[in-house]
């Protein structure tokens, strides 16, 4: 229900026109928030009457401009009343939207999203990485579905997205898509933007987020115990398509870059660092930010055997690196023959690097943090909460050494 309806005439004398008449504006203000129109009438200041809110004179001229002063008086009424009716959130924007006659199909959500995923393609490459662009388009879908599902229309008017449209659209995702806790909570994310921009516009009064909250859940994140990254390494492929999958793989998991960051690499990623020894320097697409990665002894072995490959040279590339979804096909592979019981894909190499290649190896944390291209410490102290676990284990055998019966027995326990 709207708590404050208010309705004010007023001149802009800093519109004044060189006749030394000034425009008649019409002052809407729903719930502390103003909207103005024109009332495309003029008056001399001296001859306006603020107080009663009407021009002063006894004319047919003047009686003809306040009559119809009330008349657009009593059209704002008319369509605060109709909103209302229609169960519109009744808002200023909107007021002001239907007495100008807009067509409400520009505030229609559909187009609004469409036009923001047409500029996110159009950047691609430039300020965002194509799996972003695939990300929001998979939002689209969602909420076109959602639309359907829920209320039997292929588009809704923002005005009518509320706090119950956020919920039942997460609702929606938890169970008609069947998406797990973080997942619903990206796509709810990234319809969060859209809303955003309808804000940023003024085309919305109130955000329908405003009392939403949502957290993502910390995901146990899966990596390579210095065991298993031995056996792959000593592992004897007998198929050139293993073998190259294998390489890149361990590359990753003595690098911690991503798929996408290796695919990327030439060789004028790699200088000479401070220290004198070869580095890699590169940028993570994702985030755009800095890495700079010292080459270790392994990762400078798989580089020489691929320095020569002929798709290496043709492509300018570091590697002949196969598809992200075949890497990870391939992978699942390479497990199976290694006798890896865990879903192997190309991002635990990444984990891989961050826990058993260097924290559990006293790499400290900001060091990792910054090879990482993480843009803030609070992201790779997940990794460091991984290792509590490893700890608590060690521990185990510890704690069953110095048991109770020994120290009750008085047994000698060191």
């Amino acid at each position: 229900m709207t708590k404050t309806f208010n309705l004010l005439f007023l001149i802009k004398k800093s519109k004044i026109k060189a006749n030394g008449t000034a425009p008649i504006y019409l002052r809407i203000t729903i719930n502390g928030k103003p909207k103005e129109i024109a009332s495309k009438r003029y008056v001399a200041p001296d001859l306006w009457d603020s107080k009663l809110q009407k021009v002063i004179g006894k004319s047919e001229e003047v009686k003809s401009l306040n009559r119809y002063l009330k008349t657009l008086e009593q059209q704002v009424y008319d369509t605060h009343h109709t909103i209302l009716k229609d169960k519109i959130t009744a808002t200023s924007a909107v007021l002001k939207s239907k007495l100008q006659g807009v067509d409400d199909k520009q505030r229609m959500l559909i187009p609004i999203f469409k036009d923001h995923n047409n500029k996110i393609k159009e950047l691609v490459g430039k300020e965002y990485a194509p799996g972003t662009l695939e990300r929001y388009k998979t939002s689209l879908k969602h909420t076109i579905a959602f639309l359907e599902w829920k209320y039997q229309i292929s588009d809704i008017n923002i005005a009518k997205i509320n706090h119950a449209f956020i919920t039942e659209y997460e609702f929606y995702l938890r169970s008609v898509r069947n998406c797990n806790n973080n997942t619903a909570v990206k796509y709810i994310k990234n319809f969060g933007k859209i809303i955003k921009i309808c804000l940023a516009n003024d085309w919305l009064d109130k955000n329908p987020f405003a009392n939403y909250k949502a957290k993502v859940r910390e995901v146990e994140r899966v990596y390579l115990t210095e065991e298993e990254i031995q056996t792959i390494l000593n592992k004897d492929f007998k198929t050139e398509r293993l073998s190259l999958v294998r390489d890149i793989f361990l590359f990753s998991c003595f690098t911690g870059l991503a798929y996408i960051d290796v695919k990327n690499l030439t060789k004028l990623h790699i200088s000479i660092g401070i220290d004198g020894e070869k580095w890699i320097f590169t940028h993570r697409q994702k985030t755009e930010s800095a890495s700079k990665i010292p080459i270790l002894p392994v990762t400078q072995m798989i580089i020489d055997k691929y320095a020569q490959h002929p798709q290496c040279i043709n492509e300018n590339r570091l590697f002949p690196i196969l598809s992200n979804q075949k890497m990870n096909a391939y992978l699942k592979e390479i497990a199976g023959v290694c006798e890896i019981e865990k879903d192997l894909t190309f991002h635990i190499a990444r984990h891989t690097f961050a826990t058993t290649v260097t924290l559990t190896n006293g790499v400290p944390i900001e060091s990792v943090s910054k090879m990482l291209g993480h843009k803030n410490l609070r992201t790779t102290q997940h990794y460091a909460k991984i290792l509590d676990k490893k700890v608590s284990e060690d521990m185990k055998v510890l704690r069953d050494k110095f048991s109770l019966t020994d120290i009750k027995s008085h047994k000698k326990i060191i």
